[in-house]
């Protein structure tokens, strides 16, 4: 197992997401709702499968300030933490 993939299961999130199947855009429209519920620094996990989700989490923490913390790859699904601003 990878130094990252070891970091990525020890790191603590506060609400997981799971957008596995849904294509763009409903893994970010999910994100941005449940970001929203979230308080500040509080940490979102979000497991996707659409292979467009990594540059559209990165599009979507630049446009919204909040903080992707990491993103991985695994059979096929990608794993994000993001932070709430």
């Amino acid at each position: 197992m990878s130094d990252t993939l070891c970091e990525l299961e020890t790191m603590e999130f506060q609400k997981d997401l799971d957008a596995r199947g849904l294509n763009c855009p409903l893994p970010i429209l999910k994100a941005k709702k449940a970001l929203a519920e979230m308080q500040t620094g509080e940490v979102l996990r979000i497991v996707a499968t659409d292979s467009g989700s990594v540059r559209d989490f990165q599009a979507f923490a630049k446009q919204t300030g909040n903080t992707l913390l990491s993103h991985t790859q695994q059979d096929g699904e990608y794993t994000f933490l993001m932070r709430r601003k």
